[in-house]
């Protein structure tokens, strides 16, 4: 029990690490360029759909879409701030500028918000589920999350290859002269790529929410884990990235079911160092062409 008791912990974080590593995937694709204030989104849904359900007392429903579409919003105007005025130059400044935007926001959210962790009750995680009498120690958003994960990496792989608009941030990725010159807006279609994985941050946020504390940081280590994820799978492949989430959810649930939790960062980080080492590219990822 204990065994598929982690595994099952391990497939609902290790999806919504991928599904947050799909923001990194979208706008590295897109611009070339991440959005390292992608944890700061996780918390952000978390923090504002608890405020709407809580706090105004609006319909959960309503508090999601809601607080999407901050998210969205907020992806926006990191593109807009932190990322627009120096790519455009040609200078990698925006590594700092998102970090930055990031850490104001956290900082905004605890003086609001508060520093207290503050818990998102939910129907799915009112009783374990159990086999055969006994209590796995899982919920039934536990059960969820996986399909809600990977049912969002498919309807973006659908999206991208079905639809007008996934086809103009394909040819934004591939060929950007020749995408303008195809009449694709350039500027509005990367503000796109960063609003949506702002968005799916934001899912994963509200997803995890009942099932950890929601507070001002708990994006921090998310963030950086996904980071790991979105390297690990290939940052040009959204299949790796979302095998490498999977992988790494359930690498740390093992870790911390038969090791203790005070191992689960110090194993897992040394694997994603060892198999980078392996595969500099990613699972999944491919080589770069270097032209000479």
């Amino acid at each position: 029990m204990q065994l598929l008791s982690a595994l099952i912990t391990g497939l609902s974080l290790g999806s919504m690490y991928g599904v947050v590593a799909l923001g990194f995937t979208m706008t590295y694709a897109v611009s070339g360029t991440v959005n390292f204030a992608q944890g700061s989104s996780v918390m952000l849904g978390a923090v504002v759909c608890f405020a709407l359900a809580q706090g105004a007392g609006l319909p959960m429903a309503i508090a999601v879409v809601l607080a999407l579409a901050v998210c969205a919003a907020y992806g926006a105007v990191v593109e807009l701030l932190a990322v627009r005025p120096f790519a455009s130059r040609g200078s990698n400044a925006w590594l700092m500028s998102t970090v930055a935007l990031g850490i104001v926001l956290d900082n905004l959210i605890m003086h609001t918000f508060g520093k207290e962790p503050r818990s998102l009750p939910s129907p799915l995680v009112g009783s374990q589920v159990t086999v055969g009498g006994v209590g796995l120690g899982v919920y039934a958003l536990h059960l969820l999350i996986p399909a809600i994960g990977l049912a969002m990496a498919a309807a973006l792989h659908v999206v991208s290859r079905r639809t007008r608009w996934g086809k103009a941030l394909l040819a934004v990725a591939q060929n950007r002269d020749a995408a303008r010159l195809m009449g694709i807006p350039i500027r509005r279609a990367i503000t796109a790529s960063f609003a949506l994985s702002t968005c799916f941050a934001g899912v994963a946020g509200i997803l995890i929410a009942p099932l950890f504390n929601v507070s001002a940081d708990m994006g921090t280590l998310f963030g950086l884990k996904a980071f790991a994820v979105a390297i690990l799978g290939g940052i040009t492949s959204a299949w790796g990235v979302m095998l490498a989430g999977l992988l790494f959810g359930i690498a740390e649930a093992l870790i911390a079911a038969y090791l203790g939790s005070g191992y689960t960062q110090i194993i897992t980080f040394g694997l994603v160092i060892a198999l980078l080492a392996i595969r500099p590219d990613g699972l999944l990822g491919r080589a770069g062409v270097r032209k000479v």
